[in-house]
């Protein structure tokens, strides 16, 4: 493949097709499930969907054939099937459509549902997680077909329901095996990077734990003044019982079994991206003035965002905004926890665990509820092979103009550890746009433009190394 005229194709198509129709669905409001309850009422997903349906079957992929499932109990899911070229086990690429909710703190002239083109980024929420990613793979194939570059067979997988935890994604797995075969390649492009100036890999995920934590102490509210001292807080009784799961002061997670060994190699990973990212691993992020974080070691803080279990409080319930809350003592507090578990941590049992930890003892006999309770395991990647390993590298150096990289992520692709498993022998490519202050889930999401063309040109790059190894 002539690398020159790639990038300056994909550049092209980029301009004049992707961006104008990733402006387009970021201004869908297609959240996902577990945020939009009456998504089929309401039409997003379906909205999203054919846009992006339309799309495609405009671009006229040669020897293609992209199919829709909708059934009524399941959220939406697209597949891409590219005939091969050229012999050989097929690829299989991943991304997804929904989305976070909105999210407040947006800055003025910004909007999750308004697509905005600035010093390249485009702001917008879904267009980074993950809405580029057809577009991506489309402009791959593309690129590949315009080249006359010999390619396997290509299956594209496009799910709705990422953002929830993949619910429908291994019905849809098994319903469509015949068609997606025994992948030798898998390539997610839902992931992050480090910065935007390399081509990074992920090598691991952190698994989640996640439930909703309520305590009731009384059957209505009273006169704080009343109540106080004799009635405890409902608040106060939630600290407590948090503290049996977290330090307070260090952050760290204590019950043992919702921690794993780190691997040597992974210590090594992480001490390589410290050096690589330096104080980026931390002021990336929007501190206010004289905030600082849990640790001066960047090495650490690289550990504990992708080794270690955290807690992150996430939501609330039972407690008015500040201007509309009076001298009540409340009868009850809700708080949604979110706790990410390391990438080899076996989940089976971790939510009843949990559950038994909170709920047991309960201070002055309130009645503590642990409900919605979900887990997702997390990942490890296989060792790359020594041509995929070439192919990353190469394409790093080609398109980004620097050596690749890869770290270990600290979010969740469930989707990530179901194929781990029914594909032992395949080799992954998890990378994505995801970089510094990019913001995916929160206000000012960004697509960083530059880094998604290359990474397209990387794509393809690793399809043609992939088919020559």
């Amino acid at each position: 493949m002539n690398a020159q005229e790639a990038k300056q194709y994909i550049d092209r198509f980029w301009d004049a097709e992707i961006i104008p129709t990733i402006s387009r669905y970021i201004e869908i409001p297609n959240e996902s499930p577990e945020f939009d309850p009456k998504w089929r009422e309401n039409g997003h997903m379906q909205r999203a969907v054919a846009l992006v349906k339309q799309w495609v079957e405009k671009q006229d992929i040669q020897k293609s054939k992209l199919d829709v499932f909708s059934p009524p109990d399941r959220t939406p899911l697209l597949l891409l099937e590219v005939e091969g070229t050229a012999s050989g086990d097929p690829i299989l690429l991943y991304g997804h459509l929904d989305k976070q909710p909105a999210m407040t703190g947006w800055a003025a002239d910004l909007s999750p549902w308004k697509p905005v083109l600035r010093s390249g980024r485009l702001y917008g929420r879904g267009g980074a997680d993950d809405g580029y990613a057809i577009f991506a793979v489309v402009s791959a194939v593309k690129a590949l077909e315009r080249l006359d570059v010999p390619h396997p067979r290509l299956v594209a997988i496009i799910e709705c329901c990422e953002e929830s935890g993949s619910f429908d994604l291994p019905a849809y797995v098994d319903q469509l095996a015949p068609r997606i075969g025994t992948p030798g390649l898998v390539i997610c492009l839902d992931s992050g990077c480090g910065n935007y100036e390399q081509l990074w890999s992920t090598t691991s995920l952190r698994g989640l734990l996640s439930g909703d934590l309520t305590v009731s102490i009384l059957r209505e509210g009273v006169h704080s003044g009343d109540a106080s001292g004799i009635v405890p807080s409902s608040f106060r009784i939630l600290r407590h019982l948090l503290s049996r799961l977290e330090d307070p002061a260090t952050g760290r997670i204590l019950p043992t079994w919702l921690h794993a060994e780190i691997p040597q190699n992974r210590l090594a990973e992480a001490r390589r991206t410290a050096e690589v990212l330096g104080s980026a691993v931390y002021d990336k992020f929007p501190f206010v003035s004289g905030a600082v974080p849990m640790d001066a070691d960047p090495i650490e803080l690289v550990l504990n965002r992708t080794w270690r279990p955290t807690l992150s409080v996430t939501g609330q319930a039972g407690m008015p905004d500040i201007g509309h809350a009076g001298n009540v003592l409340r009868p009850q507090t809700s708080l949604k926890l979110s706790v990410r578990l390391p990438p080899t941590l076996k989940t089976d049992g971790v939510g009843e665990k949990l559950k038994q930890l909170l709920e047991s003892n309960p201070p002055y006999g309130a009645h503590v509820r642990l409900d919605r309770i979900n887990t997702a395991a997390g990942w490890e990647a296989p060792a790359l092979a020594p041509w995929l390993e070439r192919a990353v590298e190469k394409a790093s150096t080609t398109f980004f103009g620097k050596s690749a990289c890869s770290y270990g992520e600290g979010g969740s692709i469930p989707f990530m550890g179901m194929l781990g498993e029914k594909f032992p022998r395949a080799q992954f490519l998890i990378t994505g746009v995801l970089g510094p202050e990019s913001n995916a889930h929160g206000p000012n999401e960004f697509l960083h433009i530059n880094t998604g063309k290359n990474l397209t040109a990387s794509v393809a790059s690793v399809i043609e190394d992939f088919t020559r190894r």
